[in-house]
């Protein structure tokens, strides 16, 4: 389901994409228009692919198996290498064109243009003037994440395939219990309706700061979107930590046993989330370090130190609860 619905988003993306390049074909090469097309109909085949075989071990044609399935990894990993690059091309060409005038930043592009051998009478036609090409360029930047997000889901569910190729499972030790979720008991009822409330509230705190930050230039409505974001956030981050800290408190009264059995998923859970974490700490590291040695210090360095120390805290309690979860047996 949530491939399904990350592949969705990047067939937008795509079609989006092929709008925006179709907008001054004439300056560019065909092989920019053709890639979002290729790539619409990699994402088509590859969902459908994993819906029907995900599921699957092998047992047949095990190195042409595996030769597939690594190589239909690698090729997520490279569509998923080629989004960050353009994401954060697009967003260094934006900075770069708010910060100078239109004719430093026509000057640059022409330059650019000469080296990478395109005509400079073209620029101008390559410019994204009109209102539809706006909308393309802007609606397929903002979709950039979800084909991210779907390349790194793809690659998961391929890689959990490929180590499935040729495992027998233990049908004995395996008992697969189904778990019954009702949505309108207490606990669920509650705990979803707080989650929707911090999720609308967050996207709705991450808006007026976009506005205020964007839009504003006076200072003192930039700090007041700052110092709203980063409350907002250190209280969400603080809510987080207690509850992981109490799950892992209840996980020690809990009579369960351990599951001790080898599991590729459950393998690949682990490291993607201590992988995933490592990102995080080091962002929140340099920002400590950052703060620590700027000068002089104010109410939105403070904020910001506490924010970057509770995002160290709550991936590790975080982290501590999920993988206590993932090893214990159904109830």
């Amino acid at each position: 389901g949530g491939l399904i619905l990350f592949a969705i988003f990047s067939l937008v993306m795509d079609v989006f994409k092929i709008g925006y390049y179709s907008s001054f074909y004439s300056c560019l090469s065909a092989i920019k228009i053709i890639y979002p097309i290729v790539q619409a109909i990699f994402v088509v085949v590859q969902t459908y692919f994993l819906w029907v075989s995900a599921k699957d071990c092998i047992h047949v044609h095990l190195n042409v198996t595996r030769c597939g399935l690594m190589l239909t990894l690698t090729t997520n990993l490279a569509v998923w290498m080629s989004a960050v690059t353009d994401e954060s091309v697009h967003k260094s060409h934006s900075k770069l064109k708010k910060n100078m005038t239109e004719e430093i930043f026509r000057w640059l592009l022409k330059e650019r243009s000469q080296r990478v051998g395109m005509r400079s009478s073209s620029v101008e036609e390559c410019n994204c003037n009109s209102q539809i090409c706006q909308i393309f360029k802007n609606g397929y930047f903002w979709l950039y994440p979800f084909n991210i997000e779907y390349s790194l889901f793809a690659s998961a569910m391929v890689y959990v395939m490929w180590k499935n190729v040729g495992r027998f499972i233990d049908h004995h030790s395996h008992h697969i219990q189904r778990l019954k979720f009702r949505l309108f008991r207490r606990t669920f009822f509650v705990g979803i309706m707080l989650g929707l409330i911090i999720l609308v509230s967050g996207l709705g705190v991450l808006i007026l700061y976009e506005v205020q930050v964007n839009s504003s230039n006076e200072s003192s409505k930039k700090s007041q979107a700052l110092t709203m974001y980063y409350i907002f956030n250190i209280v969400c981050l603080s809510l987080m930590s207690l509850v992981c800290i109490g799950g892992s408190v209840i996980y020690r009264f809990d009579k369960r046993d351990m599951d001790r059995h080898k599991n590729p998923t459950r393998t690949l859970d682990v490291a993607l989330l201590m992988g995933a974490a490592l990102g995080q700490y080091a962002i929140s590291y340099y920002s400590i370090v950052a703060i620590v040695a700027s000068t002089p210090r104010d109410t939105i360095s403070a904020l910001n130190l506490t924010y970057a120390l509770l995002m160290i805290a709550q991936h590790t309690f975080q982290n501590v609860f999920i993988i206590e979860g993932l090893h214990r047996q159904p109830p």
